[in-house]
């Protein structure tokens, strides 16, 4: 089918921003379709203002378009306004690099960053008049995939997704695309069928439908690969040098104002820190970090071509990053001449913040700086391995206001396992502190709370932890708010009945499937969005099913239990986590493994990844300096495998 740009161009008039379903931004591709070569459709289902800065679809849209085999456009979750309008005038989900119609595409596939955005899916499947179950899709409709941290649990929407990418996906977007070609090219013999279980036999490919779920009433019994090529356990992919993969090298520049607006360079990949609620920390090991020569490249580049004046160096903790002194100065230097060019570090760990990185920051145009504390108290700090001190918040915030900085972010969790009040209390001291560190150097220092309620998440120690239920996290919240009142500390908070529902999200089993279908026809679409959220949608859902929210949320797991994700493998023995979840209820803290001997995680070992660091000493500042032995006591059993390991 042709462009169905004469069709929808009409519509735009009556939207409240047309320019988020045009294209044409700098950067942008119009690749031409043809017979031999797989379309993709690459799809962040939440508006675009939210979708069109994320860097892993922008990697895999250059990667895709630069291959002989392959072309790729890109969409987005339209707004309700535009969705009326087609739906009124049977205008279909459409790309917005040639508006094509999404079922024109050979792969639909979905970025998954956050849980709640899965009715959007169902939603944009469901006006590209594709069937939104698996199971009643024909040979003729597409694939439709899906990849993102939210991959390491796809039960709750693997009626849906035909399969999931499961970690890195620069190299098996590839493979993939090969092997939908060889299907193509064969006359799609064996029918969907045939190649679903081609694509389960790629390394980081589960499809859902090779597995059968057994269930023992309301646990889960196994999971089980229907052929005998088929694994039992899929592992993740992981890109080993990033050096290989220096994109994207094209950055999208939007025509609208989005969030993240600037050049964004990522430095480094993964974490070792060890902290014990964050996914994305363990997901994503083990470090690997981009060289100094090709970073200072891809800035240079990258802001010739965009014409941004703001440079981000990404990252999980971007002040880790080996030499970043060094590496900030250089990139000052090298852009003095061309004008206010502005530079932040996004992710910034408090115990890494020193002087020196402020005082070069301060040359060019200050951005916010926002710390996460995560913590209210050293005790629960300690529970969760974010291992900085008073001292070390109180020494990067003096920091930050001596060179000029007048206002500071500090973000929070409430509902850590074994919190008690004092250590929510614990963050309102903090943040009077912070005010009085700022007042040293100007009367207008102010401090921001940002306050979100904790979902324990697959592959991290916690996911045996029951969280905590709505009603207790906001007793919490309004603990802390009161306690501020009357000080210079303004405090922002995640709606809690949001925070039970991606509980469900997170982590539930297939049988959430159906309640995420309910609450999509429902009418729930852009459950992220606090103005469209409710919660009763999510509860009749449950009850509807008969399933108990509480079952799901707020219940402690065991040691023995099969997790719904067991048969996804983050590179984390579960052993390991177990032991690290102990050592958590015991108030141990673990050290950075990239500065002490291996912790034997399993990562580095299974993956032969080893990580290679510019210097062999620790960053200056960084947690190593709280003169505690903080593995004491811990469970872990230390492997002593000789060098830095990630």
């Amino acid at each position: 089918m042709s462009s169905l740009w004469p069709r929808i161009e009409p519509l735009l008039a009556r939207v409240e921003k047309p320019a988020r379903y045009i294209g044409m931004e700098r950067g942008s591709q119009q690749p031409v379709h043809r017979p031999d070569a797989v379309a993709w459709l690459l799809v962040y289902p939440d508006t675009y203002e939210i979708g069109l800065p994320n860097q892993g679809l922008q990697i895999l849209y250059e990667i895709l378009n630069e291959r002989g085999d392959a072309v790729a456009e890109r969409s987005y979750a339209p707004w309700l306004d535009l969705e009326g309008e087609m739906r009124s005038a049977r205008v279909p989900f459409f790309s917005v690099d040639t508006h094509r119609p999404a079922a024109d595409f050979d792969i639909i596939a979905f970025n998954l960053s956050a849980e709640l955005v899965y009715t959007n899916l169902l939603n944009c499947l469901d006006l590209a008049a594709v069937p939104v179950r698996s199971e009643a899709r024909s040979d003729t409709d597409p694939l439709v995939i899906a990849g993102g941290h939210c991959a390491f649990n796809p039960e709750p929407v693997a009626d849906f997704v035909d399969a999931f990418v499961i970690g890195d996906g620069e190299e098996p977007v590839g493979e993939i695309t090969e092997v939908v070609n060889a299907w193509k090219r064969g006359g799609r013999v064996g029918g969907r069928e045939a190649v679903l279980h081609d694509l389960a036999t790629i390394t980081g490919v589960y499809v859902p439908s090779m597995y059968d779920v057994e269930y023992d009433g309301a646990w889960i019994r196994g999971i089980t690969p229907r052929y005998a090529d088929v694994p039992a356990v899929v592992d993740k992919r992981t890109v080993a040098d990033l050096a290989d993969w220096p994109y994207p090298k094209q950055q999208l520049v939007p025509l609208i104002e989005v969030v993240h607006d600037r050049l964004n360079v990522e430095i480094f990949r993964g974490c070792t820190r060890g902290c014990r609620f964050c996914q994305a920390g363990m997901i994503t090991r083990p470090v690997r970090e981009r060289p100094a020569d090709q970073v200072r490249t891809m800035v240079e580049q990258g802001l010739q071509r965009t014409g941004y004046d703001e440079v981000a160096l990404t990252s999980l903790s971007s002040a880790d990053y080996s030499g970043i002194d060094t590496l900030v100065g250089d990139l000052i230097n090298e852009q003095s001449g061309c004008g206010n060019v502005g530079l932040s570090l996004p992710s910034l760990r408090v115990d890494a913040f020193t002087v020196g990185v402020a005082s070069q920051i301060q040359k060019v145009r200050r951005t916010g700086l926002t710390f996460a504390p995560e913590g209210g108290s050293w005790r629960i700090r300690q529970v969760i391995n974010k291992l900085i001190t008073e001292e070390d918040l109180y020494t990067a915030v003096d920091a930050a206001f001596s060179q000029g900085w007048r206002r500071v972010k500090l973000y929070f969790l409430v509902g850590l396992p074994t919190e008690m009040d004092e250590d929510t209390l614990g963050i309102a001291e903090l943040a009077r502190q912070v005010v009085n560190v700022g007042r040293k150097h100007t009367k207008q220092a102010s401090c921001t709370v940002s306050v979100g309620g904790f979902v324990p998440k697959p592959h991290t120690p916690f996911q045996w932890f029951g969280q905590n239920g709505s009603q207790e996290l906001q007793r919490k919240i309004w603990l802390l708010r009161d306690d501020l009142k009357r000080t210079q500390a303004k405090v922002k908070w995640h709606d809690p009945e949001a925070t039970f529902a991606e509980g469900l999200a997170s982590r539930g089993d297939r049988r959430i499937g159906r309640v995420i279908e309910r609450v999509w026809r429902a009418g729930g679409t852009f459950q992220e969005w606090s103005e469209h959220f409710r919660v009763d949608r999510w509860m009749d859902a449950m009850a509807a099913e008969g399933l108990d929210p509480d079952w799901y949320v707020t219940r402690h797991r065991t040691q023995e239990e099969i997790l719904p994700w067991d048969h996804i493998a983050a590179g984390l023995h579960k052993d390991f986590l177990w032991q690290d979840w102990q050592a958590a209820l015991a108030e141990h803290g673990l050290p950075d493994c990239r500065w002490t001997p291996c912790y034997d995680c399993g990562v580095c070992t299974d993956y032969a990844i080893e990580h290679i660091v510019a210097s062999p000493v620790p960053p200056a500042g960084g947690s190593q300096g709280t003169g505690q032995d903080l593995s004491k006591g811990h469970t872990v059993p230390v492997s002593l495998v000789g060098g830095p390991k990630s």
